[in-house]
């Protein structure tokens, strides 16, 4: 089945365009914000994602358009890939660099060995408690806002999956991660727990989701490939190719190939069907 998304009509209106895309988020950005950049993009109003990422963080953001948005909940159950690179022997509020790293009293080196018998530890299903700094609702409130008035105290536990963290690379105090988890897992929060384990402390210094299920950031959709401001401007479908356009100027140099990057529905459904999470793990 061809992966280009079929124009639908609302009832009077003009045509619109539904699909999925894999877009690349790069770092200090917000991932809904940048979601909503597709609304120019596609020219279509109804856009949403299919889960985010914490603002230093880059790499893969799902977003749903038009009929897509009925497929967010589906991937959001979609295995995640991700690259991390931890520093240790230090720690902070947050466990990542939106806050100072302070150095842990008396840590000392640990060998690769120690390393990957804490990681042992924590594949599988697993117990895991949020960072305080996160999203999750505590009695209705979000956890960061309650963190931010000093309550930076233990959170709820929660049963998450690893399917995989290896080490890549190790040299202290830095070490690189490939991990695929399942939803709802915080790397931030395995980077503390891997730092309290080891008696160092740890944080991240990067994080790049490099899958969401078959998703790859190798296939994402870079915005800056467009041009500048060109995410800003309205978008208009014309014969299944979106042209990014400024409506006081417009030519067919203005033509940009982004429709390759928006997958119909009935294609995302094939492809989500047809993923093996074991793939990932071999």
């Amino acid at each position: 089945m061809p992966d280009a998304p079929r124009p639908s009509r609302r009832r009077g209106g003009p045509p619109i365009v539904s699909g999925i895309v894999n877009l690349y988020k790069p770092r200090w950005e917000s991932s809904a914000q940048y979601v909503y950049k597709l609304r120019g993009v596609y020219g279509e109003r109804k856009v949403g994602h299919a889960g985010t990422l914490d603002p230093f963080a880059d790499g893969v953001v799902i977003g749903c358009i038009g009929r897509g948005t009925k497929l967010v909940e589906q991937i959001m159950t979609l295995p995640k890939r991700y690259h991390t690179t931890l520093q240790l022997g230090v720690t902070n509020g947050s466990f990542d660099p939106e806050q100072p790293f302070e150095p842990v009293e008396g840590a000392t080196p640990c060998t690769s060995k120690d390393l990957e018998a804490v990681l042992t530890n924590m594949r599988g299903e697993i117990d895991q408690a949020p960072p305080a700094f996160s999203a999750v609702k505590i009695d209705g409130r979000p956890s960061y806002r309650m963190a931010r008035k000093g309550d930076d105290g233990d959170r709820p536990m929660k049963r998450v999956m690893i399917y995989r963290n290896e080490i890549v690379r190790f040299e202290w105090p830095h070490v690189e991660l490939e991990i695929t988890c399942g939803r709802g897992t915080y790397i931030r929060a395995i980077a503390r727990d891997i730092g309290k384990a080891l008696g160092c402390g740890a944080v991240c210094e990067t994080l790049t989701r490099t899958a969401v299920g078959p998703f790859r950031v190798e296939k994402s959709l870079r915005l800056g490939q467009l041009g500048e401001d060109d995410a800003g401007k309205p978008g208009r479908v014309f014969g299944g190719v979106v042209r990014v356009v400024d409506e006081q100027d417009r030519d067919d140099d203005d033509t940009q190939d982004v429709a390759k990057f928006l997958l119909s529905v009935e294609a995302a459904k094939e492809k989500m069907a047809a993923y093996r999470v074991d793939d990932e793990c071999h």
